[in-house]
Formats: structure tokens, C-alpha cells, sequence
């Protein structure tokens, strides 16, 4: 601090320092002699002096009738506004970090809820009322100190439900205790890697965080060395495909803690049971990560690392229509993907995104990805018109392994009645959400499998069948 005050030393001090109060006032302070006060005292001064600032400037700019500013221009690399930015930011994260459960403090927390509570004698589960919470909040206090203290406050008692007696049971409370911890950590660790402090992770900086839980995840731990970054890669495009509709190139870092797939993920921490070492439901393991992998390398015949049309329709067996393949590439498949004068091809990026869709057409997120397939004229609606075009050659794929003939008018009177759509006449993707089936109506119309799924619904229910084959099963 002394240096930067003996910049202006040398030049022009009157003009300076009436032209930058901070500096006479700093000046003002240093060489008087009051001591210094608590680092609390301090921020707590700070902050009502910023925010006397703050409201001076709002009631300037509404006097003057002018609209206040809303953007402010990044400050760059390497300046002053820069680095104290990120010290800002360090302190700040380190300080959240310090006040955080560790396991240790989560271990004494369990033991002490479980000395101090009562049985349910018809449930048998372990409980605690009001009073015993405010002597296990003192006692938690004393052995682990006030950071836990906020987790046992009166709104928190309330959250949970409570018996005839006023009594909550502790294994509820201490998950609550335990995801809020884990939580808070995972945006820690994000936040860090946030490299221009906007909330938001790039794609990068999701798989550099991806990247850093590995080692912690104990289904993961043994991975390859040589497969981490194409893991990593297809880990991190889930979190872009759900928590970035947009397709912005960034995600919240807010939506990806609330986010499914975060949970997802976390289930990892499990040890993987006898025989499931083969899972691929879940996207995150590495058995689907590898099965993916495989996947795309068997349908690219020509071994351009890219999938046209043709080497595409050999996915899911065959059982997906011709002209939903040519649909997901005019509306997926972007321009300059390959070389000029050459058809598009599909490369893995986009070959990601068709997978999580089709794996997840129950979603918003997976339908509204498909409904643009479906929407054949770009209108926003489907009408009976395009039913009869998309379902034509899901029914040619039916009769030619030997089904039963189909009725068109049938099957479009029958999704009219699954989705009872505000207007009569369309369909709009806000209705098939609505429906709660829109996944099995995507299906009926893209792919012959997902029709014979819904065929034999009340078969399945009842049974547990084998997968559909195209060239056997389904007959009737």
C-alpha cells in the first residue's frame, strides 16, 4: 500500500488527491492513532459504507431520471480490479470452507443425536422433541463447535414431520445435515474453478471438476488412466444437456447443484454390489461411459470419427424410422461439420446429445429434443396430418418382421387421447409434457420398439419378457 501511495508522491499531489478521496481518507486513517478494531467490526463498517454508497447512487440516478446501470465490463487479466477480485473471491470461499462440517464433526453429530434420543416403541425408529433438539444443538456445540449451530435452529426442527409427541426422528435430520454439507462443498469446489466469478461453469471447468472427484469415487477410482479425459468428456455433457437449454455454452452453477444428474453422479461413492460391475443405467458409470464409447466406434464404419445418416440408422438395432434420422440431423446436425460438398455427418458431440434424448424422452429436456424431430414444418405443433407421416414408417417396420396390419387413424386417435391437447386440432410440446406420457408417444413414433413396448403394455406389467427382437418377437 505504501508503494501505490508513492506513485503519487511524485506527481501533481493536489490535483490526486482531490481527484480520489479514497486516497486522502486512507492517508487520514493510517496516520491517526486509533486502534485497530475486531476483523468483524471491520467488514460490518465496510459494509454499511458500501451500501451508503450503493443507495446514494440509486437516488442520484432516479433524480436525474436516467437508467441506472446493469452491465459491467469484466475486468481483465492481470489488472488491480482483477486480482483483488479473485483475493476477494479466495477469502471468501476459504471462509465458507473453514465454517464446514468435516467428517469427523459429522461422525460426533451421529453419535450424539443417538445418546440423546428416545425409541418409538410402535415404530421402533429413534426420535428427539423440541427440547432434547436444544440439548443436542448445546452439546453438539461444545464438542464441535458453533459451525454446527445453524443446522439446529427452529425453522430446521420444523421442516420435518413430527409424531403425536412433538418428536422428529434424527436419521431424517442428520441426511438433511449431511446433504446440506455436501452440497455446500460441491459448490465450493465449483466456484473455484470459476475462473471469470459469473455463476456459471464452462464446459472445461465442469470436466476439470468431474476430473477432481474421481479419485473419490469409489466405482471410479480404478479407471484407466488413458480413458479419464474421454470420461470426463461425456460426464460433464449430461450436466450441459439438462442444466443448459439453451445451449449457451455455460451452465449455472446453482441448476447444477439442484440437478439430477449431481445426484447421479454422488451414487458413485457407493461400492458397486456383486454383478453390477456390467450397470450402464447409470449415465456417470463407467460401464456406460464405455458402452457408449464402443457404440459410436461400431456404428462409424468409415472411421472418420463421424456418423452420416446411413451408419447412424444401425442404432438401437435398426428399430428407429428413417425419417427421424433424417430429422435429428436437419435439426441437430449443424452446417460445417464436414467437408464441403459432402453430406452432414453427425460427430460425438451431437451423437451425445441424440443418446441422452433417447435415454431420457420422459424428461423436458429429452422431449423438447425430440418434439423438434416430430415437428416436421418448424410450426410448433403437430397436427393429425404429420402423425400419419411420422407413424408410416414405424408401421412398414412392423409389418416386415410379420405383426399383425395397423390402423393409422387408430393409433393417431389413440395419442389424441393420451394427450388430450388444449386445442383439438394441434399438438404443442407444452401438451405432451403435460400428458405425462410424452416419452411413450415419442417412442410410438420414432422407433418400432418403443411401439411394441406400448402394445404390450399390460403384458409387461404382468410379465417379465425378454427384448423385443425385430425379426420375432411382437407377433400376436
Amino acid at each position: 500500500m505504501d508503494s501505490v501511495l508513492d506513485e503519487y508522491e511524485g506527481a501533481d499531489e493536489s490535483s490526486v488527491v482531490s481527484s480520489m478521496l479514497w486516497v486522502r481518507n486512507l492517508r487520514r486513517y493510517i496516520r491517526s492513532d486509533v486502534d485497530l478494531e475486531s476483523e468483524a467490526m471491520l467488514e460490518l463498517q465496510t459494509r454499511k459504507i458500501l451500501l451508503n454508497i450503493f443507495k446514494e447512487k440509486q437516488r442520484k440516478s432516479a433524480k436525474a431520471g436516467i437508467i441506472p446501470s446493469f452491465y459491467k465490463r469484466k475486468p481483465e487479466d492481470g489488472s488491480i480490479s482483477h486480482t483483488v477480485q479473485r483475493l476477494a473471491k479466495y477469502r471468501f470461499l476459504k471462509k465458507q470452507s473453514d465454517i464446514l462440517l468435516n467428517s469427523d464433526d459429522l461422525d460426533a453429530m451421529w453419535l450424539i443425536l443417538r445418546e440423546n434420543c428416545v425409541i418409538d416403541e410402535a415404530t421402533g425408529s429413534e426420535k428427539v422433541n423440541y427440547e432434547d433438539f436444544c440439548q443436542i444443538a448445546s452439546l453438539c456445540t461444545e464438542q464441535i463447535g458453533s459451525k454446527c449451530y445453524r443446522f439446529f435452529s427452529p425453522s430446521n426442527f420444523m421442516k420435518f414431520g413430527k409424531d403425536e409427541s412433538g418428536r422428529i426422528p434424527i436419521l431424517p435430520f442428520y441426511l438433511y445435515v449431511m446433504r446440506t454439507v455436501s452440497l455446500t462443498q460441491a459448490r465450493i469446489d465449483m466456484s473455484e474453478l470459476d475462473e471469470d466469478s459469473d455463476g456459471f461453469l464452462q464446459p472445461y471447468e465442469m470436466e476439470a471438476y468431474i476430473r477432481g472427484l474421481i479419485p473419490n469415487l469409489a466405482q471410479l477410482c480404478d479407471m484407466p488412466t488413458e480413458f479419464v479425459q474421454m470420461y470426463c468428456h461425456i460426464a460433464a455433457h449430461k450436466f450441459f444437456f439438462f442444466c443448459d437449454p439453451s445451449r449457451r455454452g455455460k451452465a449455472c452453477i446453482k441448476k447444477i447443484l439442484l440437478s439430477n444428474c449431481l445426484q447421479e453422479l454422488m451414487e458413485l461413492h457407493q461400492e458397486s454390489e456383486e454383478g453390477d460391475a456390467e450397470n450402464t443405467e447409470n449415465w456417470f458409470s463407467l460401464a456406460s461411459a464405455q458402452r457408449i464409447c464402443d457404440a459410436f466406434l461400431d456404428l462409424d464404419k468409415d472411421g472418420n470419427s463421424m456418423l452420416s445418416k446411413e451408419e447412424l440408422q444401425g442404432y438401437a438395432d435398426g428399430t428407429l424410422t428413417d425419417i427421424f434420422i433424417e430429422r435429428a440431423f436437419d435439426e441437430h446436425v449443424h452446417h460445417g461439420k464436414t467437408v464441403i460438398g459432402n453430406p452432414w455427418e453427425m460427430d460425438f458431440e451431437s451423437f451425445l446429445d441424440f443418446v441422452l434424448a433417447l435415454d431420457n424422452k420422459d424428461t423436458p429436456e429429452g422431449l423438447t429434443y425430440l418434439f423438434k424431430c416430430l415437428d416436421l414444418h418448424g410450426r410448433g405443433f403437430l397436427t393429425a396430418a404429420d402423425i400419419h407421416i411420422l407413424f408410416r414408417d414405424v408401421r412398414e417396420k412392423w409389418i416386415q418382421v410379420g405383426n399383425y396390419e395397423l390402423c393409422t387413424e387408430d393409433i393417431r386417435d389413440e395419442i389424441w387421447d393420451m394427450v388430450k391437447p388444449v386445442d383439438p386440432l394441434r399438438i404443442t410440446l407444452s401438451d405432451l409434457i403435460a400428458c405425462k406420457q410424452g416419452g411413450s408417444i415419442a417412442s410410438m413414433l420414432i422407433d418400432v420398439r418403443g411401439f411394441w413396448a406400448h402394445d404390450n403394455r399390460e403384458n409387461l406389467l404382468q410379465e417379465d419378457l425378454e427384448p423385443y427382437e425385430p425379426d420375432a418377437a411382437g407377433r400376436t
